[in-house]
């Protein structure tokens, strides 16, 4: 088997590159012990040990963040198991039960995984739910299910998965690819990298108060904002031969550095502070916010988000074509690509790329997110390709590939 290793520095640079009526919960009681990302196919895990659904209070707080005050709809949902049989959907990692190796110098524990593009959809559950077609096209990562209408709950008992496997039920979207001819650009791979300091760290007082889970429920958007015309956290890359990489703000500069036989990366990252209470907010953003240096060179949360959540980098890698404008020169008319957010109806186009966002509803199943919580999380391992960290990994989706098939596809009606 021929593993590829795909680090947190690839993905910054990759830089420089089923019903069923009865549900199985997973183990949590694995042996304890990267990397991408496609999981071997092997046989069917055995030996793991359902869990049973546990009772849960209609309000659950996050351990170790706000428990008090809460009202319905705070803290996080109520549990909810999968209701599909779990245990074929884990095998040993890379086909023999390796541990992965520890993440350190740095002080975070990292678990990464990658998706293939999934549908594209003229809609927004987090901005305009229950609205079919009145958002600008999206790219859509994750569940094939999500759709205008879908919740943490729809997306928890509904749904394959383009990321790794329905384990992962979690939607991720961001604003589809044009190549200014009438097609959409379908990413070819896009990596995901969730990062935290362990619960234990010292750091996590330091930062804010309290190192914590992604609670159940938890949705919001990051990137550039519609409603402000502010936006950050995010950048253009390339990757390949010839390829000139760089943090590059927009499309019409990663052209220039990107010539036809490269892969046109951007990369966006999540939030990684949390108020400890609000699951979304009027604006999908207020709930949630970014660390920052203060004087002393420490990475401190907002006081009113003082929760470290684990935070997630994604980036999606399309090949270069023709259609790509490499002069570095853009104006209002230039045929090159650009994001679907970039050209909104009764707004002025935008520089091709400076719109960049996405957006993201959690829904994993449980006793997963808990084993890679536990152990790349909380043991600052390095997991890759969906390895948990504990000598069992997600089985890949059947028929991953690195290259998008059909790479471009016509601009959907709305």
């Amino acid at each position: 088997m021929k593993k590829i290793v795909i680090s947190g520095a690839m993905i910054l640079a990759a830089s420089s590159a089923y019903a069923a009526v009865t549900s199985t919960g997973l183990a949590g009681t694995f042996s304890n012990g990267v990397s991408v990302i496609t999981a071997p196919a092997t046989n069917v895990v055995s030996n793991v040990v359902p869990v049973a659904a546990a009772a849960v209070d209609a309000i659950e707080p996050v351990a170790g963040a706000i428990s008090v005050g809460l009202k319905p709809g705070q803290g996080q949902l109520p549990r909810l198991a999968s209701n599909f049989n779990t245990r074929p959907l884990l095998v040993p990692s890379w086909g023999v039960g390796e541990v992965p190796r520890s993440n350190r110098p740095e002080v975070i524990g990292a678990f990464r995984f990658t998706c293939s593009a999934g549908q594209l959809r003229y809609d927004d559950p987090i901005v305009f739910p229950g609205q079919p077609g009145k958002s600008h096209l999206h790219q859509f990562y994750g569940n094939l299910s999500a759709d205008a209408y879908s919740t943490y709950g729809s997306l928890r008992l509904k749904g394959d998965s383009t990321c790794g496997n329905m384990l992962n039920r979690s939607a991720y979207w961001m604003p589809a690819m044009l190549d200014g001819k009438g097609h959409v650009v379908r990413p070819d791979y896009v990596t995901v990298y969730y990062k935290r300091l362990p619960e234990t760290s010292p750091e996590c007082q330091i930062s804010g108060k309290a190192c914590v889970a992604l609670p159940r429920g938890m949705r919001y958007i990051f990137g550039y904002d519609m409603a402000t015309g502010k936006g950050g956290h995010f950048y253009f890359n390339c990757d390949g031969p010839t390829a000139k990489p760089g943090h590059y703000p927009d499309i019409v500069e990663a052209g220039k550095n990107c010539p036809v036989g490269n892969r046109l990366g951007v990369v966006i990252t999540a939030p990684d502070c949390w108020d400890g209470k609000q699951l979304n907010s009027s604006n999908h953003r207020n709930h949630v916010g970014y660390t920052a240096y203060n004087d002393r060179g420490q990475l401190i949360c907002p006081k009113d988000k003082p929760y470290i959540i684990p935070v997630f980098t994604m980036a999606a890698w399309f090949t270069v074509d023709e259609n790509l404008d490499k002069s570095g020169q853009w104006s209002p008319g230039t045929s090159t690509w650009s994001l679907s957010s970039d050209k909104m109806p009764g707004m002025p186009m935008m520089r091709p790329g400076s719109t960049m966002h996405a957006d993201w509803m959690g829904a994993w199943d449980d006793d997963v997110m808990k084993m890679w919580m536990d152990n790349c999380i909380n043991k600052l391992l390095s997991c890759n390709g969906g390895d948990l960290g504990n000598r069992w990994q997600m089985k890949e989706r059947p028929g991953f590939s690195w290259k998008a098939n059909p790479r471009l596809v016509d601009v959907p009606a709305v």
